[in-house]
């Protein structure tokens, strides 16, 4: 009996280490999460987390996805401490997912995933949450990539400032206490990003001048380097807000930039005009060597890395008072004033905001349209950071 049990230890084993192999290669290809390893069941010890999604009817969409993923027992574990940000059925219906039966045809690995985004491995009041800026950086139980790490986890970020988000969702009801934590309701689901911000800047179309300011700033640098302005929008680790002037903005910069400089060396107006309008009138203005004097890689890099911030803003954690943060910049002129940013708010949302060179005449306006990529042009949210479209190039002096 004790070599048959032996037997059947060593090909539990063997099967267990083969299931693992598979969701490591899975997981490495940036496909979903698997189906979770099995858990044993866990002690329910008073009003769990679990135990109010399994008895509370609003839940029951999430009951439903939860318990499709096999994180009901997780979510029931009185043993562990945990903030859950809870889209309830009206949520559900507001992402486009409007009954349990809905559920059915998703697939298991695809809810785990997006669910465990909105788990956090922490007892998180709302006055633990914070209202400062930038948002509370929180660690999610979604990993992306266990074999890069297996300590790694995608972060969400929840503020009470200006009302009370997560990322750039509301939330409508925050504090339901549970034994093993906290719940906070949620006006709709919580994605994940999935896209690193180069991702995004390099195959956007109206992002192309912005796209070989960079390249151009990256000049002497490998792109996995750690100086390199790509290296750190493909970084997981970076936590940055991209302000990103569109063509328009950088060609009109660059064609007053250009004019001065040639009416600087002499030549009539006339004539400056047409033909730096014409040399700025593509992004390979910043790839022309007879412009390298005018626009030498040094210089470009400070103006982009002007337009960077080193945390996530999303427009709801604005100021509604102009106020100045550092940018990129800052690493190496630490004195300087940064950027100036501003928003005016609705009905929760906000409905303008502005971002302010230190040179620039008037601010920037941000284009508030926070629909999903790759349409949208504020708030867009990424591996390692926001992106916000702006109508001005961002002058540091």
């Amino acid at each position: 009996m004790n070599s048959m049990k032996k037997i059947q230890i060593k090909n539990w084993l063997v099967k267990s280490s083969c299931i693992l192999l598979v969701i490591l290669m899975v997981v490495s290809c940036n496909e979903e999460i698997p189906l979770p390893e099995p858990i044993p069941a866990a002690p329910i010890v008073g009003n769990s987390i679990g135990n109010i999604i399994n008895t509370d009817p609003s839940f029951s969409i999430l009951k439903a996805a939860a318990t499709k993923a096999g994180l009901m027992p997780i979510l029931s574990d009185s043993t562990l401490n945990m903030t859950l940000f809870a889209p309830d059925d009206a949520a559900f219906a507001a992402s486009g997912i409007p009954n349990a039966g809905v559920i059915a045809a998703l697939r298991a690995g695809f809810l785990d995933t997006v669910l465990r985004y909105h788990m956090v491995s922490q007892k998180l009041s709302s006055a633990q949450i914070g209202n400062t800026f930038p948002n509370r950086q929180s660690p999610s139980f979604l990993n992306p990539a266990p074999t890069v790490s297996f300590l790694l986890r995608l972060t969400n970020f929840p503020t009470t400032r200006n009302g009370a988000w997560i990322n750039t969702i509301p939330m409508k009801q925050v504090d339901i206490p549970a034994s093993n934590g906290f719940i906070h309701k949620v006006f709709a689901i919580v994605q994940p990003p999935q896209r690193f911000l180069w991702n995004r800047i390099s195959t956007d179309p109206n992002l192309t001048y912005l796209t070989a300011a960079i390249q151009r700033a990256d000049s002497g640098y490998a792109p996995t380097s750690p100086s390199s302005l790509v290296g750190a929008l493909n970084n997981i680790g970076a936590n940055l807000t991209v302000f990103a002037p569109i063509d328009s903005s950088m060609r009109s910069f660059l064609t007053g930039a250009i004019y001065l400089g040639l009416v600087a060396q002499g030549v009539p107006p006339a004539t400056a005009i047409a033909q730096a309008t014409f040399l700025a009138s593509t992004p390979a203005v910043f790839t022309n060597p007879a412009l390298y004097a005018s626009l030498p890689a040094i210089q470009v890099r400070g103006i982009v890395v002007y337009h960077i911030l080193k945390q996530r803003a999303f427009t709801n954690n604005f100021p509604t008072t102009t106020t100045s943060y550092p940018t990129l910049l800052n690493d190496g002129v630490p004195q300087h004033p940064g950027v100036a940013l501003t928003a005016v708010f609705g009905v929760p949302f906000v409905t303008s905001a502005t971002v302010k060179g230190a040179a620039n005449a008037t601010a920037s306006t941000l284009y508030i349209n926070p629909a999903s990529d790759p349409a949208g042009t504020s708030d867009q949210h990424f591996l390692n950071g926001v992106l916000q479209k702006i109508n001005q190039v961002l002058l540091p002096q």
